[in-house]
């Protein structure tokens, strides 16, 4: 597929939230005829360091990062600042004039927000932040795992991201291609809880289930 798929990356942003998307996005490229390009992106390029100390190499710069198909924005702590990056909001929002895909996972909502990709859009994020995102009235924040709004997809946090990229590529080549994703992964989460989470008010019912 003669595509180009791109990950935001910026500092302090959550490991899982890239690593995993990017891990079921690269075996469909790789192994099942996706996007011929997968690439990172980031303001500056170089080096960035994530919230818990991996450091990756962007590929490409805003300046000069080719046209994206496809946009996934990754969240995490380094959100909060970005938010009021005008620079990353302005990349996001002329990416997202000709993208097939915009996505967010986790926090990485917020990013969308601020470029006014959530107007009227149903929306997710982390759990603990969903209030925080209910806060902006022209986001209908919805309490699932991930969401689709057209072509916006958001996931809540981190390890959700990895259901979210499977769903993109059952919605974008088939449930048998997402399939055959989830097999070479061996992507089939473990039901196992190691601690009962019901008590906790702030969850959303789908966690609780």
């Amino acid at each position: 597929m003669e595509a180009t798929f791109g990950f935001l990356l910026f500092d302090q942003l959550e490991e899982l939230d890239l690593v995993g998307p990017w891990e079921m996005i690269g075996l469909w490229c790789k192994e099942f005829s996706g996007p011929n390009n997968l690439i990172t992106v980031s303001q500056t390029g170089g080096l960035i360091t994530c919230s818990k100390g991996l450091k990756i190499a962007s590929d490409f710069s805003f300046e000069n990062s080719p046209s994206l198909d496809y946009l996934l924005i990754p969240g995490g702590m380094g959100t909060r600042t970005e938010v009021n990056n005008k620079k990353i909001i302005q990349f996001i929002q002329t990416q997202a004039e000709h993208c097939s895909v915009i996505a967010s996972v986790c926090t990485g909502s917020f990013l969308l927000q601020a470029a006014g990709l959530l107007t009227n859009t149903k929306a997710t994020t982390h759990w603990k932040s969903l209030e925080r995102l209910k806060q902006f009235p022209e986001v209908k924040v919805v309490e699932k795992r991930f969401v689709k709004d057209g072509n916006i997809w958001t996931s809540a946090g981190i390890s959700a991201g990895t259901d979210m990229a499977l769903a993109i590529i059952e919605d974008l080549a088939g449930n048998e291609t997402a399939g055959k994703v989830q097999l070479h992964a061996e992507y089939f989460p473990s039901s196992q809880l190691y601690a009962d989470i019901s008590n906790i008010k702030e969850l959303p019912e789908y966690l609780k289930d």
